[in-house]
């Protein structure tokens, strides 16, 4: 390891462009050349709020958005209720 070397922690996202954006200015003139550790969590259970968003914003489903597919109405169908 080189000496000399200062860690300065601090949170960010990666964008879409799998670029990382830094939440806060970093503490440190530059220009100048770092090196970086980035820890992410794998594949971490999504709510169901979450879910709902990335569904919604999935280029997968734009064909839901073609009037074509509204082809149910609220007067369609039963209630269900469930006696249990």
């Amino acid at each position: 390891m080189q000496s000399g070397l200062k860690a300065i922690e601090t949170t960010g996202t990666i964008d879409s462009g799998n670029r990382l954006v830094l939440d806060d200015p970093l503490p440190v003139e530059g220009p100048t050349r770092v090196r970086l550790i980035i820890l992410f969590q794998e594949e971490a259970e999504m709510d169901e709020t979450q879910w709902l968003q990335a569904a919604s914003s999935n280029p997968a489903f734009d064909f839901m958005k073609d009037p074509g597919e509204d082809i149910y109405t609220l007067a369609d169908g039963r209630p269900f209720c469930d006696q249990g």
